[in-house]
């Protein structure tokens, strides 16, 4: 039996070292999932573990047993990051330190004064405490890639219940000393589901490193790269199929005279005004809204829910603070202005499309009338941002 449970050992710890050297190779053909060089260590200390008490399943011996719990555990702690990490960000070598360090400070003393088998419970209880951990961070992220993740949770948790009946096992029994390593069904029990989760869990992290990078494609089709904005393609994706009713407005916005900016300071002075204006569209004092670049220097802006007047205080509290910015070109400051035309949808729905189209030929009559103003499709009344009537 024991040699049937040392073979089941060393196949885990080969499957172990597989996935290993397999989650390197992904990593290290992109190197953008920092959680799966997290996992790739983890596994390494994991590995070294599990050879290690498969070692102190045929000649027992203090040392032996000591150094199975601690790469073990450190394997354990660093699994944990790595979840956080994915979930969080999070760099994620301080928490498994720390993690580490207490599960060596609670078992080493144990296994060093006899009590091996107290030893052993703490590993199982340290060990099922990390993978449920696990197991529930990688559920807080679960919207990320429902099938992946939902798959990770459930093999996560089921092998965390199999050290706990490791741990029962041995408690029921109080066997608080041993003089070798447990033989009994549940070890048999944990290794099996450890064997398999071990396959699934593999599979599982690959397939959400692919979910991952095909969203980060998509994410990166649909963004405008100089101004993190949305593109004009995801602009459509998004609002194309829409019938706008008078509540939601769209802004066009384009920057004065960017050609002579340009010509004047160069194309990186001319893609810094692109971002700064970018940033007044995505972060000012704004309700909720989709902010897009069309191209070149004209932008727009869809706005929900909005009150009559309430697109063309917005709109000029954009120009207004985009007029008073000084941007250092060298040892002079640099003011730029920009432009706006609003459009409103129609009572019973208008096509999107259409709507731009009226708050792009209201951008021209802004243009026409002087710039640095806003013009509202329809009655196309102006609004030069000088005027402090507007704002009241």
């Amino acid at each position: 039996m024991m040699l049937d449970y040392h073979s089941l050992l060393l196949a885990l710890g080969v499957s172990a070292a597989c996935l290993m050297v397999t989650l390197f190779g992904t990593w290290f053909s992109r190197r953008t999932d920092s959680f799966l060089l997290t996992l790739v260590v983890a596994l390494c200390l994991t590995v070294s573990g599990i050879f290690a008490y498969s070692s102190y399943t045929l000649e027992t011996g203090l040392l032996r047993v000591s150094a199975a719990y601690t790469f073990l555990m450190a394997g354990f702690s660093t699994i944990y990051a790595a979840s956080v990490q994915f979930r969080t960000g999070r760099k994620p070598w301080k928490l498994s330190v720390v993690l580490t360090a207490i599960s060596l400070l609670s078992g080493l003393p144990l296994f060093a004064a006899g009590f091996d088998g107290l030893g052993l419970i703490v590993m199982n209880i340290g060990t099922a405490t990390m993978l449920i951990g696990t197991a529930w961070q990688y559920w807080l992220a679960r919207r990320e890639a429902p099938g992946p993740l939902g798959g990770m949770v459930i093999l996560y948790a089921l092998s965390g219940l199999s050290f706990v009946l490791c741990a029962a096992v041995l408690v029921r029994g109080r066997q608080w000393v041993l003089g070798h390593a447990p033989d009994n069904w549940a070890e048999n029990l944990n290794i099996g589901v450890c064997i398999a989760g071990m396959t699934g869990i593999g599979s599982l992290s690959l397939a959400l490193h692919q979910w991952r990078m095909a969203a980060r494609h998509r994410r990166e089709a649909m963004t405008d790269e100089l101004t993190g904005l949305l593109n004009r393609r995801a602009l459509f994706e998004q609002h194309g199929s829409r019938l706008l009713n008078p509540s939601t407005a769209v802004v066009v916005f384009d920057i004065d005279r960017f050609k002579s900016i340009n010509d004047q300071h160069g194309h990186a002075m001319g893609d810094m005004v692109l971002r700064i204006f970018a940033q007044d569209l995505a972060y000012g004092t704004l309700p909720p809204n989709t902010a897009a670049r069309l191209g070149g220097e004209e932008f727009a802006m869809i706005l929900d829910n909005v009150l009559p007047g309430r697109a063309e205080r917005i709109a000029n509290e954009i120009i207004r603070r985009f007029a008073a910015r000084e941007i250092p070109v060298g040892e002079t400051l640099l003011r730029c202005t920009v432009s706006a035309g609003i459009a409103v949808g129609a009572a019973g729905g208008q096509p999107f499309e259409a709507v731009l189209g009226l708050a792009d030929n209201a951008l021209y009559e802004a243009k026409r009338a002087g710039r640095n103003r806003v013009e509202v499709a329809g009655y196309l009344r102006s609004v030069n941002v000088a005027d402090t009537r507007t704002s009241a």
